[in-house]
């Protein structure tokens, strides 16, 4: 027999409560809800199992035995949907004691950790997983649902604002990286026609500081002559450290190789910036989890003074 579309879940839980409770008033107030919202789910849903379940007596509603054999199978639908529920979310890490968010390699420096441990405050029972990686690894395991949020550069990304949502955290100035034997004048703009002879080594396509670097070197007129492409900044800094060649790197690294590297800031017409931002899907924005993940992102970005930050969307 086809089930009635009109047979929902929450008539069943009404058709439950007021089983326990025997009566429409003592009902209503359980489930704060009103005599006649109880009366009318009751109603619909005798109408819907297409059998009479109850009788009138004077202003009381007695359950036939009719209601007796569909309040057994009712406490089993909605005690295995509830129990369906719960391992769906599960299965997804919504809600549960396990969190999993990527980030940037470059991130890891200060960004995370500072969000790690204000998340581990908040929720000192959340287990916290993080997987490192390019902007679009990051942005394909967060479509694939394998991550709960990332971080990353949305400037270097294609993000979906009707199924994200987007914390900006701050904002980064792209610096030139040189080994420190060259001799630069690091308090002078790089103007990066000087250096069209260099060899260069860069990070490799998907990488959120690759696009700056092409956009740069496309402003620039000329291709630079790449010797390697790596799959992590901090790989990418120690070939520089090496000297095997120049390159482009985020703000951010300077607090741990200002003293190893020369590092000098762009010139004005290849000056960008990159805003680092936390995003994840817009079903997960009542997880709890999230919920606090977000509110350790509004206060970094309050206290980082590192740039202009835009508003959540």
């Amino acid at each position: 027999m086809k089930i009635d579309a009109d047979i929902s879940l929450r008539k069943l839980e009404i058709f439950i409560a007021f089983m326990a409770n025997g009566n429409i008033a003592r009902t209503a107030e359980a489930l704060g809800l009103s005599s006649v919202s109880v009366h009318r789910a009751l109603h619909t849903l005798e109408e819907s199992v297409r059998c009479p379940l109850f009788i009138h007596k004077g202003r009381n509603l007695l359950p036939l035995p009719a209601a007796q054999t569909l309040l057994e199978h009712s406490l089993d639908a909605v005690d295995v949907m509830a129990r369906g529920i719960d391992e769906a979310r599960k299965t997804a890490g919504v809600g549960q004691g396990r969190m999993r968010i990527g980030t940037l390699y470059s991130l890891t420096l200060e960004t995370v950790p500072r969000l790690v441990m204000g998340m581990k405050l908040r929720r000192p029972d959340l287990e916290l997983e993080l997987m490192m990686g390019s902007n679009q690894m990051l942005l394909d395991k967060l479509e694939e649902g394998q991550l709960d949020a990332i971080l990353l550069s949305v400037n270097d990304s294609q993000i979906d604002m009707h199924r994200h949502q987007v914390l900006p955290l701050f904002e980064d100035d792209i610096f030139l990286a040189a080994p420190a034997s060259s001799q630069l004048d690091i308090h002078a703009e790089a103007d990066l026609r000087d250096f069209r002879q260099q060899k260069f080594v860069s990070l490799a396509e998907g990488f959120a500081t690759y696009h700056g670097f092409q956009e740069a070197f496309h402003v620039a007129g000329f291709e630079p002559d790449i010797v390697m492409r790596v799959n992590d900044i901090f790989s990418m800094l120690s070939l520089v450290q090496a000297g095997v060649g120049f390159t482009l790197v985020p703000g951010r690294m300077k607090k741990v190789y200002e003293n190893s590297l020369q590092l000098m800031k762009l010139a004005e017409p290849y000056q960008m910036r990159q805003t680092i931002a936390i995003v994840f899907n817009n079903n997960r924005e009542h997880d709890p989890n999230l919920l606090a993940l977000v509110a350790e992102g509004r206060m970094y970005s309050r206290d980082s003074g590192v740039g202009h930050v835009a508003p959540m969307r």
